[in-house]
This record gives C-alpha cells, structure tokens and sequence, in this order.
C-alpha cells in the first residue's frame, strides 16, 4: 500500500471516529444532562450546533476517501458478488443514515433549545440519537469486518 493510501486510510478512520465520538457524546453525556435540567438550553444548542457541524464536514471526507478507496478497490460486480464489496455497500447505507439521524435530530432539537425549551427536547430526541449511536457503532464495527474479510 503506498503512502497516499495509507493517508486516506487514516484520513477517513479518523473522520469516521470523531464523528461516531461526537455522537455518543451527546448521546451519552450531554442529553441525559439536559434532560435532568442540569445544563442550560444556550450550552446544549451551541454543542448540537458543533455537531452538526463535525457530522456535515465527517459526511463529506467520508464520502470523498470512501470514493475513493472504492474506486481503487472494488470493480461494480465486486461491490455487489464480494463479501468486503457488500460490507462497502452495507457502509453507505449507515453512513447515509448516521449523516440523516443526526441532522435531523440536531436541527429540530436546536429549534426548541433556541426558544428555551430545554427538558423536553433533550427527552424527545435522545432516541434519536440513541439510534444514531448504534448507526454509528455498526458504521465502525462494518469498518473493522472490511479490514478484516478485505
């Protein structure tokens, strides 16, 4: 593998894992927090704002190594009769949903957060972000399979 490679490679993992890192710290951290009033609505906004941020700028590196690696990597049968070529695919649909859950969620909620509302949002969306969290643990388990089996 040369060095360019083994860049994107690095490049595209790290993304990968700071955004899915984002995630579960909101997931984790900040929304049960918010949920038991214990954060001011201005804070979470600000934090769900910077999210949304690191999942748009996350979804676009993705994309671009992801292309890239699956350009250099897989032939169009290859994507679809391989076993790494599925896992390619099967990555595209979570990172699809992951981008989709958490701009979705984040914008709504943020909606709410802006006019005060702190309790209920966290409540109302930390589902979403729950299953965000385990789009994203699939997202990286599916990463650690195509090392694995490509």
């Amino acid at each position: 593998m040369s060095l360019v490679e083994s860049a994107i490679r690095t490049v595209h993992l790290v993304f990968a894992a700071a955004w899915v890192g984002g995630v579960l710290f909101v997931t984790l951290a900040v929304l049960p927090l918010a949920r038991e009033a214990e954060l001011d609505p201005d804070p979470v906004s600000a934090m769900t704002g910077r999210l949304v941020w690191i999942s748009r700028i996350s979804a676009l590196v993705l994309l671009l190594t992801g292309g890239h690696m699956a350009a250099a990597g897989y032939t169009a049968d290859g994507l679809l009769e391989t076993t790494a070529g599925n896992l390619v695919l099967g990555m595209v649909v979570l990172w699809l949903g992951l981008a989709g859950l958490v701009e979705v969620a984040s914008s709504r909620m943020r909606e709410q957060l802006d006019q005060g509302y702190l309790r209920e949002p966290a409540r109302d969306y930390l589902p979403w972000f729950r299953v965000a969290s385990l789009v994203g643990i699939a997202l990286l388990v599916d990463a650690g399979a195509i090392t694995y089996v490509g």
